[in-house]
């Protein structure tokens, strides 16, 4: 498939019974799955204008900020992976070039594709990783399957960070409104607070899914998503240790759409939920960015290299993943989009090209 342009960025799109995927080739950040006859893309397309990230430059790009996050922002979408680590790169690392949430985010993509599906290739030169993602479309246009492979080319074995991102956002994504479900169980709010404030969780507080501490008393419930002012916030989320698949679901009362995914449990044992509730006021973000992230993966909490490997683990669950040297791991799992009265209490896919909902 010749590429095309989505929201000025490089891309290619599949479509299929009425379901549009479009993957951009720098970052290979999946920036839409669309539900065609209603409009409504789930994932978050950010206000500020998205440029190529090998376009961007600290000195000519200031209003995407001047850290190591800013060539990220500068082209994030929707579902973006953050690979070999999950969280800001150390000072020494930032200094020598690396970016918030690592290089899989920012390096192009060679993107081979068909009317449905589609093959999207990356070399990782710093982390010494080559990283594989089929995308397919299944018949039907209700299911997005997925099949992902990283192989460590290096001779030492490594231990990563590998978490899928997905970003949802408006105008699936309302305040007071749009609704969750999940199968969490033990959670954790992020600790220390650095927000400035702007977090109305008790920083640090262990909890049961899916009611939250207050700093000041009470609880949420986080199956709903927020309708305070503005916040800041983010939790660690074990998946149901007892189920062998894990899932999450976010369901629009008012387009009808029911949104999620689905994977293996032992793949990606923790559910990370961030919450930018008009709450940051530095650019790019200037108090305009309404988003929750559904952010599954190998480790709980986005923090560096170093911090990642001296927590080790939480709640008895290990906050990393090793891969040998000169070898591969390989995950599947899929997203479904679909019209729905209600959200159900759980959802399960068999690998197939179907998801089944109780």
């Amino acid at each position: 498939m010749p590429e095309t342009i989505y929201r000025n960025r490089r891309a290619v799109r599949i479509e299929r019974d009425g379901l549009k995927v479009t993957v951009l080739v720098e970052g290979g950040h999946i920036a839409e799955i669309t539900h065609a006859d209603t409009g409504v893309n789930p994932l978050w397309t950010p206000p500020w204008p998205s440029i190529e990230h090998s376009a961007y430059s600290r000195s000519r790009h200031p209003e995407y900020g001047s850290d190591a996050e800013s060539k990220l922002l500068a082209g994030i979408m929707g579902h973006n992976l953050c690979l070999d680590f999950f969280g800001p790169p150390s000072d020494e690392e930032a200094a020598a070039g690396l970016t918030v949430h690592g290089e899989a985010s920012v390096v192009p993509y060679q993107i081979e594709a068909g009317a449905s599906d589609l093959l999207a290739r990356a070399a990782l030169p710093v982390a010494q990783l080559r990283f594989e993602r089929r995308v397919r479309i299944s018949p039907g246009g209700h299911v997005v399957r997925f099949s992902e492979t990283v192989e460590n080319v290096s001779a030492a074995d490594r231990p990563v960070a590998w978490t899928e991102h997905v970003t949802l956002g408006p105008p699936f994504l309302e305040k007071g409104s749009t609704e969750f479900r999940a199968s969490a169980t033990r959670s954790k709010v992020e600790e220390p607070d650095t927000t400035g404030g702007m977090m109305y969780m008790m920083a640090g507080a262990e909890f049961n899914w899916p009611r939250v501490p207050h700093k000041d008393g009470g609880s949420t419930d986080l199956r709903v998503f927020t309708d305070v002012a503005a916040s800041s916030c983010f939790t660690s989320h074990l998946m149901d240790p007892g189920r062998e698949q894990a899932f999450f679901m976010a369901f629009s009362p008012h387009s009808k759409i029911l949104f999620g995914y689905v994977w293996k449990r032992s793949d990606f044992p923790w559910l990370g939920i961030w919450e930018e509730n008009y709450a940051r006021t530095t650019p790019p973000w200037n108090g305009k960015t309404l988003t929750r992230g559904m952010e599954f993966g190998v480790s709980p909490i986005a923090e560096s290299r170093r911090s990642m490997i001296d927590r080790n683990r939480l709640f008895d669950t290990p906050c990393y993943r090793w891969i040998p040297a000169k070898s591969s791991l390989h995950v599947e799992y899929c997203a479904f989009l679909t019209m729905a009265a209600r959200i159900p209490e759980s959802v399960s896919w068999h690998g197939g090209d179907t998801v089944e909902f109780s």
